[in-house]
């Protein structure tokens, strides 16, 4: 539960997609897998390391601290600590072994970047802090693309762009739903800062815009109609929900939107992967 399993499961799919989409899954399937499992440990880490700052946060506010480690006493701080340590070196050193250096310092930068630059510094300063954090939860795609071919190339920074775009509407809606709790920890999401409208508002901006960010690399060759269809179907589909639960404006609504975010992005990645199978086996 330190790891978050259920944000390492996007991880994992969002790197498996990528190595789908560029063949080299296919090509080199056992050391493309272990890179994958490397990643996963990086993010766990990363995750592990966020609870261990988070500890005083995740006892207070209800979402937290019912259902996680740290809050419900399973692990000690230390523990989590040393956990979230050892499991980002040993993922940042297995990637170098099983890769090379450029991805095991995308790794590293990754956990860096999450728990020094989001957890500590922008969480509780400023409103987008989700915004510039969700960088680090799009870089599975990056890392995965450097471990195949030396470094990232022009796909994966499209699937990185997709999941950043797609990273702040998602939290938002989680935001609108427990905006009480975090005004009680001091963390200043953008419901607490700018009110609701606006972040409705900036909800629809940022969906709209994963549609021309999903369907770009069809036009650009990149990737064939299998995916063209799944990215418009499921933005359609998740839109349409958006727009709904936003008007219901319940907590209730908002929870609905933040599951249904998550399955938007999975099944688009799985879409990737199964559209990378065909154009590798098939060429079409």
């Amino acid at each position: 539960m330190l790891t978050k399993p259920s944000i390492v499961l996007l991880v994992a799919i969002s790197g498996l997609a990528t190595m789908a989409a560029e063949g080299s899954l296919f090509h080199e399937p056992v050391r493309m897998l272990l890179v994958l499992i490397g990643i996963v440990f990086s993010a766990g880490a990363a995750n592990a390391l966020n609870q261990f700052i988070d500890r005083d946060i995740d006892s207070v506010m209800e979402r937290t601290k019912k259902k996680r480690p740290l809050p419900l006493e399973q692990v000690s701080a230390p523990q989590a600590l040393a956990f979230g340590f050892i499991t980002g070196v040993g993922s940042v050193l297995f990637l170098y072994w099983i890769a090379n250096l450029t991805t095991a310092l995308l790794a590293l930068g990754t956990i860096l970047f999450y728990t020094v630059v989001y957890t500590l510094w922008l969480k509780r300063r400023h409103h987008y802090n989700i915004v510039i954090g969700g960088a680090a939860g799009a870089a599975a795609p990056i890392i995965a693309s450097a471990a195949a071919f030396g470094q990232p190339s022009l796909f994966s920074w499209f699937f990185f762009w997709v999941i950043f775009f797609w990273t702040p509407p998602h939290f938002w809606a989680l935001a609108l739903a427990v905006k009480e709790e975090y005004a009680k920890v001091k963390v200043p999401m953008l419901p607490n800062v700018c009110g609701d409208k606006r972040t409705r508002t900036e909800i629809i901006i940022y969906t709209i815009s994963l549609l021309p960010l999903t369907i770009l690399p069809f036009y650009l060759k990149m990737h064939g109609v299998i995916l063209l269809v799944a990215a418009i179907a499921l933005w359609i589909w998740y839109f349409w929900h958006t727009i709904l639960r936003l008007r219901e404006e319940t907590i209730k609504s908002y929870r609905k939107l933040f599951f249904i975010s998550i399955v938007y992005l999975f099944f688009y990645f799985i879409a990737a992967t199964l559209d990378g199978a065909v154009q590798y086996f098939y060429g079409v």
